[in-house]
């Protein structure tokens, strides 16, 4: 096998030659769109759009807070002058950055001024650069032609729920034609308005990524229905994303808990059959910038964004992005010989997490891993589950904390995994995690993500020593 299949892991490398060439060439390098591309390829926000229109229960937009990693946190509100030359030093310092996405911190169509100006300035600077645009839906049918004007070729849109019973147990209110509505109004104005936006989009040739907040207790029982709907409107992907308990949310202050791991995967898995799945998400602040996974935010800031002269130059960036490239075309040759492609009689399935910085690569730290890459592994191939956020058991170089719970933390997110691949793991976590039964494997560091779970698998699974490549 060489990937996964669309309908069950989001937009892998392989699935994108049976794509038509129009949406494959939307999708290739875009981080969010294709889980392959994740790996090599980075995203910014930029927090333009401060006002927002509806109130969410799972939400509380909080600024300076630069080492929270959550949807609607920023630290920096910029004026679309501002974005459109962070974006400019962004895009020279991080050449594989591709993607630039409005997301708030509030709802960028609720500021439609400054994000449609902000967008004008990017396309007429760097307009190599995809846009993005991430909204709750109420006011964008009203945008469409805007949005169609300016190439903003993917638009995210939050959908929660399908009848208006459950969605008016997320949404306090919104405001909407300069009138507050409440309860099952509100609910019934915002599905209405988010399901008919969706439509205008795939009419108008545009991406949609649908994203959904999994609160179980909330909109569990209704997930699957609303994926099969966005599939059926046209949606190209579905983001099932963990309701996160951020500090003086109405959910929170209820008591309302976040999905476990295993509740998400058991939803992601119910509703993979119906629509393709964006597994990788990482819930990204408004204003991240580099890799998912990473944010590199603060190596941009106003200030210093200020007293730099940038130029930019599309052909240094056109190179880097080729040279990606024919890394993906290796990385794709070589997984073709690594699996068999069909379930052999008695296959055995596991769960494995892997620990990296990106690059395809096992190139992290047990210690120092804030996440872990979950895969799904048979002789039929591999399945990238979702990842799991943990506390680093150790601070860089720095000895280890007193880390028996952050490691009994880590233990319990990953207790339904056989093995942990990474590139180093110390002597003690290693102790701790076999005794719990999970392997720990570091002697295939560094090595592509495909060939060392294919290797994993070979000689820890089915007992042989070692596959070539």
């Amino acid at each position: 096998m060489s990937g996964c299949h669309s309908k069950q892991c989001g937009v892998g490398n392989d699935e994108l030659d049976f794509l038509p060439e129009s949406i494959r060439k939307k999708v290739e390098n875009h981080p969010c769109y294709s889980q392959e591309a994740h790996h090599f390829y980075a995203r910014m926000h930029v927090a333009v759009a401060p006002a927002c229109n509806i109130q969410c229960n799972y939400c509380n937009r909080k600024y300076d807070c630069a080492n929270e990693s959550r949807p609607g946190v920023v630290s920096e509100l910029l004026t679309p002058e501002e974005a459109a030359k962070k974006v400019l030093a962004v895009a020279m310092t991080i050449p594989q950055m591709t993607v630039v996405g409005i997301a708030g911190p509030g709802d960028p169509l609720a500021n439609p001024d400054r994000t449609f100006r902000t967008f004008e300035l990017i396309k007429e600077k760097a307009p190599d650069i995809k846009l993005c645009l991430s909204t709750n839906g109420l006011k964008l049918i009203d945008y469409i032609k805007k949005i169609k004007e300016l190439d903003i070729d993917h638009v995210t849109i939050t959908i929660n729920a399908v009848s208006p019973e459950t969605a008016s147990k997320i949404y306090p209110w919104i405001f909407y034609n300069h009138k507050r509505y409440r309860g099952l109004e509100a609910a019934k104005i915002l599905l209405e308005r988010q399901y008919e936006g969706l439509q205008a989009c795939v009419e108008n040739g545009i991406l949609v990524k649908v994203n959904t907040v999994f609160v179980p207790e909330i909109n569990g029982e209704e997930i699957e229905e609303l994926s099969k709907k966005v599939r059926k409107l046209g949606a190209f992907l579905h983001n099932i994303m963990p309701y996160v308990e951020g500090d003086g949310t109405a959910f929170q202050k209820m008591g309302i808990k976040p999905p476990t791991p295993q509740q998400l995967k058991e939803v992601q898995e119910k509703c993979e059959s119906h629509m393709s799945l964006m597994r990788h998400c990482r819930q990204c602040r408004a204003d991240a910038v580099g890799l998912l996974g990473e944010d590199r935010g603060q190596e941009f800031t106003k200030d210093k964004i200020s007293k730099l002269e940038i130029r930019y130059d599309p052909e240094f960036r056109r190179a880097v992005h080729e040279s990606i490239e024919k890394e993906r075309e290796k990385l794709k040759k070589a997984k073709a010989l690594l699996f068999t492609n069909t379930k052999e009689e008695n296959d055995i399935t596991v769960l494995v997490a892997v620990a990296s910085k990106g690059g395809m690569l096992v190139n992290e730290h047990f210690g120092t891993a804030k996440e872990f890459l979950i895969y799904e592994v048979s002789s039929a191939g591999i399945k990238f589950i979702h990842h799991r956020k943990v506390t680093p058991y150790c601070h860089g170089s720095i000895s280890c904390l007193d880390g028996s719970d952050i490691l009994e933390d880590t233990i319990s997110k990953l207790s339904d995994c056989k093995a942990i691949i990474a590139a180093k793991i110390g002597f003690e976590p290693r102790d701790v995690l076999e005794q719990k039964g999970i392997q720990c494997v570091d002697e295939f560091a560094y090595l592509p993500i495909p060939e060392a779970l294919a290797k994993y698998y070979e000689k820890y699974v089915l007992n042989k020593e070692t596959v070539g490549v």
